[in-house]
């Protein structure tokens, strides 16, 4: 993203005022100036006011100051690279309210430029929006009160929903939690097909009934299966439905009702930009979510769905899919994400 948006900013770099003036020159005497610029050249007093080497910002008699409006100018054009980036709207208000705080009317120290301002402000916006409040799976699945922890995966067609259920057991696994999987997408014969392969590979118990089955009755049969072999975790498989469908969503609302999920988490893919923003925001109004994975983040290098996703719905992206094989998901960490937007020479 951050390749973009810095392509973007430099066809028209922002202005900056003049260097804070010091005092007047004196007579042209050599010993004096001398002396100021070996003062100049000796290291500023530890304190908080001090600025750490890589902060482009400082408190101090020296800088450079950002123009007002060249700070709208700027904020102009990196809404246009946001846009471009798949960010959402709601989440480019966000940000500019953020920068206009951080850079109208703050000084540059010597030797920064404003680029770099402007990459460490909005880096600190994408932190903020990114810094929800993180689900521990492992952790909240051995504290729950009662067995089993059942999680509900919905979500559109086409975002990797079954696949990722299967990376979940997997996941779980590793670390020494038992699952059993429901295949509710009994719409499409290939998903109960695909998990039972999956469940092979995996040692991993699928309860299955017959193509166009109740969904909710396969998920109550999981949890029983769960519950007489004291296993950790059910995982309930969905029919990939568009948010719009509403029979669908019923059938979804059927599903929570007969099972009480603890957690329902929607998957989307990436790649779709603002789509997924909105098949979240749309699943959250009509079922609930508690968090999101997003798959296919390894081919996105835009980004925006991935911070537009979470800032919509308010809630934390809990897994990202970064591959095909079962290794290749990994547990959402916002620092990680950062670096990857703004990673010098990142694609996008």
């Amino acid at each position: 993203m951050w390749a973009a948006i810095k392509a973007r900013l430099r066809r028209s770099a922002p202005a900056e005022e003049a260097p804070v003036a010091g005092p007047p020159p004196s007579a042209p005497s050599t010993a004096p100036r001398t002396e100021e610029r070996e003062e100049k050249r000796r290291p500023a007093p530890a304190g908080p006011s001090a600025a750490s080497d890589d902060a482009p910002f400082t408190d101090g008699l020296l800088g450079r100051r950002l123009k007002e409006e060249t700070v709208d100018d700027v904020l102009d054009d990196l809404e246009i690279a946001l846009l471009q980036s798949d960010v959402a709207l709601p989440v480019i208000e966000r940000i500019r309210r953020d920068l206009r705080k951080e850079l109208a009317g703050r000084k540059l120290r010597i030797g920064a430029d404003a680029e770099s301002a402007i990459k460490t402000s909005l880096e600190h916006s994408v932190q903020a929006i990114l810094a929800r409040p993180p689900i521990d799976l492992a952790a909240t699945i051995r504290s729950y009160p009662t067995k089993p922890y059942v999680i509900l995966f919905v979500g559109v067609n086409g975002t990797g929903k079954t696949t990722t259920i299967a990376k979940i057991a997997g996941w779980l696994a590793q670390r020494k939690l038992t699952s059993v999987i429901a295949a509710g997408d009994t719409f499409r014969a290939g998903a109960i097909e695909q998990l039972l392969v999956h469940g092979e590979r995996l040692g991993v118990r699928v309860v299955r009934q017959q193509e166009g089955s109740d969904p909710a009755a396969v998920a109550f049969d999981a949890v029983q299966h769960a519950k007489a072999r004291h296993l950790d975790a059910v995982l309930v498989d969905t029919a990939g439905r568009q948010h719009t469908n509403e029979n669908l969503i019923e059938e979804a609302k059927k599903i929570r009702r007969v099972v009480d999920p603890a957690l329902t988490i929607f998957v989307g893919d990436a790649l779709s930009g603002n789509d997924v923003v909105e098949q979240a925001r749309l699943f959250d109004a009509a079922i609930g979510i508690s968090g999101l994975i997003l798959t296919k983040l390894d081919a996105d290098a835009k980004g925006g769905a991935a911070l537009s996703a979470t800032f919509v719905t308010k809630k934390p992206i809990l897994f990202v899919g970064v591959g095909q094989r079962y290794g290749d998901l990994l547990p959402f960490d916002p620092n990680w994400l950062v670096r990857r937007l703004f990673e010098e020479g990142s694609a996008g």
